[in-house]
């Protein structure tokens, strides 16, 4: 095991709300403080821990049963810049939800509930009420609080925090990040779907050992791995195929062979495979395999995946909901107004948001000819004139060239007749 994967295999075994340091890392873990730092901040970055300015780093609450909408009361503090004026030890919990507190403490008392927070300006009876309730407090517009709330807090290890924000703008801060990951929920990894523990062979195995394996498991591709368990390359039925059975397969393999990382999308995934023409992809977490994934697992994800109700709302999904799908006889049509969110900084239509309209269209259109899903491999624009809002434009998608595993289209966008966007754009299929 790598010094990396010992520090973050510690770190999953302290308790929720220990706090560390990369001094503290180091000297238990016997690593340089660098080796220290990185590890925190990939841990950091798979939720295993917070970093608070002036407060340090907090072990969090990583229970996979953990809805992942929610926000811990250290990630909320970090989101609006805030300070902790008390209750540190509460820090690691999660919040319910939090509740505005613009009403009288006997209507809040109604609304208020266990580990929810309470955002509210310089009003000490609100604090109390808030605690008695077990619930957080972050206070707005940058007031402090009495000691006797602080010690409140303290003894029942709830936070109390303050931020120069006002209500509304630290209410819009925190409702944006739950929506944020309301989105990711939705969002299919390659760690949910891989197959663990996956059948191997072993860099001193032979063509023999292969064959065995194949009558065994009707499989014919594996991950050949060395005596360490770490990829060194994939062996197929083709780099095998008329070879003696004592013929090695390090000899036969394909070495540095495409991987993932568990945290990769399967969206992204399904794109290498169909990209590079392959059928299983090794998942690798620091050159230790971790299992693999198939093409065909792949497409039950994503279809999967499209057939679940969404709780987030993403860029794609908000654009086509602000438009009308029309099938051609040459294609797909899709007619919509420019919105608010689709406009850039001088306020005429994103070039961003053009783009995706017309990767939207190109997608409906090949669901319709070959009822498949696809990947752009190339989008060319070679003609572009601003759009404002309101604007009523049409998006056309045409397909010049059908083929077994691609095509190529041309798209054009008109407003009122006169054209606005002309591309040409080539996609592969995603076939199960």
């Amino acid at each position: 095991m790598t010094k990396h994967s010992r520090i973050i295999e510690y770190i999953k075994s302290l308790e929720v709300g220990a706090r560390i340091s990369v001094r503290s890392i180091a000297e238990s873990m016997g690593v340089s403080e660098g080796t220290a730092y990185r590890a925190i901040k990939s841990a950091e970055a798979d939720g295993l821990v917070s970093s608070i300015p002036r407060i340090g780093t907090v072990r969090l609450n990583t229970e996979e049963e953990k809805d992942i909408k929610s926000l811990t009361f250290a990630e909320a503090l970090n989101m609006v810049e805030g300070n902790l004026l008390a209750g540190r030890e509460g820090l690691h919990k999660y919040l319910n939800n939090f509740i505005i507190g613009a009403m009288t403490p006997d209507v809040a008392e109604r609304y208020l509930e266990n580990n929810d927070l309470l955002i509210v300006g310089n009003r000490e009876e609100m604090f109390n009420l808030a605690l008695d309730k077990n619930c957080a407090v972050l206070i707005t517009g940058g007031f402090d609080c009495s000691d006797e709330i602080k010690s409140k807090a303290n003894a029942k290890k709830l936070p109390v925090m303050n931020c120069s924000y006002d209500t509304f703008t630290v209410a819009t801060l925190i409702n944006n990040a739950i929506n944020s990951r309301m989105v990711k929920k939705d969002i299919v990894l390659v760690e949910d779907i891989l197959v663990k523990d996956p059948y191997v062979l072993n860099v001193s195995d032979t063509v023999g050992d292969w064959r065995r394996l194949v009558r065994e498991t009707s499989h014919t591709r594996y991950p050949v791995v060395d005596d360490d368990g770490r990829l060194v390359g994939i062996v197929t039925a083709k780099d095998v195929a008329s070879q003696e059975d004592e013929c090695r397969i390090d000899t036969l393999m394909t070495t540095n062979p495409i991987t993932v990382g568990p945290k990769a999308s399967v969206a992204y995934t399904a794109h290498v495979m169909v990209w590079e023409g392959i059928e299983i992809l090794p998942v690798l977490d620091d050159r230790r395999l971790l299992g693999i994934v198939s093409r065909q697992d792949v497409i039950k994800a994503l279809h999967y995946r499209k057939n679940q109700p969404q709780v987030g709302r993403t860029m794609e999904e908000t654009l086509l909901d602000s438009m009308e799908i029309e099938e051609t006889r040459d294609g797909i049509k899709v007619r919509g107004r420019i919105e608010s969110f689709m406009l850039n900084s001088i306020g005429t239509g994103s070039w961003g948001a053009l783009a995706a309209l017309i990767s939207l269209a190109a997608g409906a259109a090949i669901r319709k000819a070959k009822g498949y899903e696809c990947f752009i491999n190339t989008l060319t624009v070679y003609y572009s004139k601003p759009v404002q809002l309101g604007d009523l434009i049409e998006v056309a998608v045409r397909i010049t060239e059908l083929g077994r595993n691609s095509c190529n289209m041309e798209v054009t966008i008109t407003e009122e007749g006169h054209t606005v966007m002309k591309a040409i754009m080539s996609a592969s299929y995603i076939k199960r």
